[in-house]
């Protein structure tokens, strides 16, 4: 029977009808086919390893894993030396988030994910996935980034919360149909395309009239943001990703993703658990302070 509404033909690749029962095959999912899987669990029985430090990271420096690491090096900028942390580099390409020891701590087997082995109730290790969760529980745990007065709190969490739901447009939408698939649909990169440019266009009239995203105070909520938001309107993402979008027009977006470049700590966030781009700024691990000096790929090339 002939699906006049949708002809077959007009369909890619031509002819294509999806069936009544989808089934996985392997090769799906185009730049990431090898590690893509439709089912969850541990594949492999790698445990994590523990280092020095109370805070336990283990991540990949994508826009997601950046969260984190600007906000942990933001709180040491601050003074709270309480949150010095090990950083184990997790390599998703290689599947290393479907080991048995990452599983425990994130059954989503996705990065960030981080073990608090000195909560403040003297307890038993404690576990946090999803980037959102993990800045939420930093910010509490060491009073900061996070205002205590409800209405200012409340909007850091909300726009918090706005970029943990919209980012997918842009990163498994756009990002991926622009940059990642195997084939390039205009169907799909018209469609990501455009709520791409809502979401900044959301943003920029939000900065239009404040400092930071959530007011006049820097918070996770901005740092939660800029590795998506920040990184498109400098052109810095997807190659070629901000001249497609013109994101040059976000004038309000691209003055705050300036201003936040040159805090240092973002600047040494966003090198940890980076394994592309200049060797000078990869960190692959971090297990101290000093090993932004000492130990990014440029050095140990070097040595």
């Amino acid at each position: 029977m002939t699906d006049e509404k949708f002809p077959p033909a007009n369909n890619l690749p031509a002819g294509y009808v999806p069936p009544k029962v989808w089934t996985w095959e392997p090769g799906n999912g185009g730049q990431f086919a090898s590690i893509n899987r439709p089912t969850a669990g541990a594949q492999t029985d790698v445990e994590l390893q523990v280092g020095k430090h109370p805070l336990q990271l283990y991540s990949l420096a994508t826009p997601n894993g950046q969260k984190v690491t600007i906000l942990l090096e933001e709180l040491l900028e601050a003074g709270h030396q309480g949150a010095e942390y090990d950083a184990w580099l997790i390599n998703i390409g290689k599947g290393e988030q479907f080991g048995k020891g990452f599983v425990d701590i994130n059954p989503n087997s996705k990065i960030p994910a981080l073990a608090d082995h000195a909560p403040k109730d003297g307890g038993a290790p404690i576990r946090l996935f999803e980037s959102a969760s993990i800045m939420t529980y930093l910010a509490e745990k060491f009073g900061a980034f996070l205002p205590s007065e409800p209405r200012a709190r409340a909007e850091v969490l909300n726009w918090l919360f706005w970029q943990m739901g919209s980012a997918p447009f842009v990163g498994g939408g756009f990002g991926h149909f622009f940059s990642y698939a195997p084939m390039k649909i205009q169907y799909a990169i018209d469609r990501y395309a455009m709520e791409a440019k809502r979401q900044m266009d959301v943003l920029n009239r939000q900065l239009a009239d404040n400092e930071f995203v959530a007011g006049k105070e820097y918070s996770i909520a901005d740092m939660a943001i800029w590795p998506w938001y920040g990184r498109l309107a400098l052109d810095t993402s997807y190659p070629d990703a901000g001249t497609f979008l013109s994101t040059h027009e976000y004038d309000h977006v691209l003055r705050w993703a300036k201003q936040l470049a040159e805090r240092p700590a973002l600047k040494r966030g966003v090198m940890v658990n980076k394994t592309s781009g200049p060797l000078a700024e990869q960190l692959h691990e971090r297990h101290d302070a000093s090993d932004f000096l000492t130990k990014t790929q440029d050095k140990i090339s070097e040595a």
